[in-house]
């Protein structure tokens, strides 16, 4: 399962709805691809479909949608979003990344 925080869900209901997206039966659809500095880097899109292998949750009022691989790297993160000083975005809190880089964005495990 994937957890949204307060403040990522009321950002992801925002940007949805910029997007043209509604946030009732639309998803987020989080995924873990190749690259970044620490060898994986999180991909995070709006969606309005699910495919076949998809996992399908619901954290505090966001559906999350996540493909079979990716899910098996992200089983108990957290979705954050930061709007400090640091920079401005979302920010996952994977307890199973043994190691991250300095921007957030990719992890190696």
């Amino acid at each position: 399962m994937i957890k949204v925080s307060d403040t990522a869900k009321k950002k992801v209901i925002e940007l949805m709805t910029d997007d043209g997206f509604n946030p009732e039966t639309d998803y987020v659809r989080v995924g873990v691809k190749s690259g970044g500095c620490s060898g994986l880097s999180y991909d995070l899109k709006f969606d309005n479909s699910q495919g076949e292998d998809d996992k399908i949750f619901e954290d505090n009022g966001v559906k999350i949608i996540v493909d079979k691989k990716s899910f098996l790297y992200l089983v108990g993160t957290t979705l954050e979003y930061s709007g400090g000083l640091n920079g401005t975005g979302f920010v996952f809190k994977n307890p199973n990344a043994s190691r991250t880089c300095g921007c957030g964005e990719s992890f190696s495990l």
